[in-house]
């Protein structure tokens, strides 16, 4: 039996808000991007002067690509701590049990098995998706700079990779708009609405419907061991300034790619 009144905490306030800074930067992302990769196109030419023009366009596309990247930034920290402070496990590495449970999934939603697979904290789809996102991110950041400074970029690689970045980076922003709508929306939102990245639990039917091995990890005790707390402020102590020293150079790495070189033509409007 479950007890309904009864929840588990599933993100802590830090997870929520990278979550809700993820959705922001992500959206402005999309909308001003997908429209420069064809703004020759009626609907695209539309937008863009709905927006305000495409140098409003342009500048509303950077500022939510610095907010992705410090978000990046703000997440890699996070999880080292959670690594070295807490010592938490990497759950979200991929493991062969994920292919079973992929597996039994299918049989179950074919109709060929009446079990669902029994999954942990997080599940083979949660997983996929974090590691499409990683990637995503990577190959964005990647092309993003090369498209940001062309003229560093041809330096160093030849002319090809400009027109090259270009259509990556519209393929992976198509391909990441799709994702969303075709599985990350249907499966949070329209298949169960999955309310812990808002309100950060989750109820125990939920639990025993979604992640059945960590409720039985938590049920049996601390799912990750109980730490002390002078061992945590301990490594809290030693983990601060190294924490602190490699946010300051990736945020001087971040400041290095925004102004490396200024090549951004503005529109000039003539009249005859």
């Amino acid at each position: 039996m479950t007890d309904p009144e009864t929840t588990y905490e599933r993100f802590t306030k830090s997870e929520r808000g990278q979550h809700a800074l993820l959705i922001l930067s992500f959206s402005v992302l999309a909308l001003t991007g997908l429209p420069q990769t064809n703004p020759d196109h009626r609907l695209a030419a539309g937008f863009i002067g709905l927006l305000g023009g495409i140098e409003v366009v342009r500048i509303a596309h950077r500022v939510a690509a610095c907010v992705l990247m410090l978000l990046c930034i703000w997440h890699l920290i996070e999880v080292l701590q959670k690594l070295y402070v807490k010592r938490v496990p990497l759950g979200m590495l991929p493991r062969l049990q994920d292919a079973w449970d992929a597996l039994t999934a299918l049989k179950y939603n074919l109709g060929l098995s009446k079990n669902r697979p029994h999954m942990d904290r997080y599940t083979f789809e949660e997983k996929a998706e974090y590691w499409a996102l990683l990637w995503g991110t990577v190959v964005m950041v990647a092309t993003g700079f090369v498209l940001w400074n062309p003229i560093a970029a041809t330096a160093l690689l030849p002319g090809q990779f400009i027109p090259a970045a270009r259509a990556a980076q519209g393929g992976e922003a198509l391909l990441a708009v799709l994702s969303i709508i075709v599985w990350h929306i249907y499966g949070v939102h329209i298949r169960h609405f999955n309310r812990s990245m808002f309100t950060g639990r989750m109820s125990e039917e939920e639990m025993l419907h979604e992640h059945p091995a960590e409720l039985e990890k938590i049920r049996s005790g601390l799912p990750y061991g109980e730490q002390s707390v002078e061992i945590l402020k301990r490594r809290t102590r030693v983990f601060r300034p190294i924490a602190a020293i490699l946010t300051a150079v990736l945020l001087a790495v971040l400041y290095w790619f925004v102004t490396f070189e200024h090549t951004a033509i503005d529109t000039v409007t003539t009249k005859l």
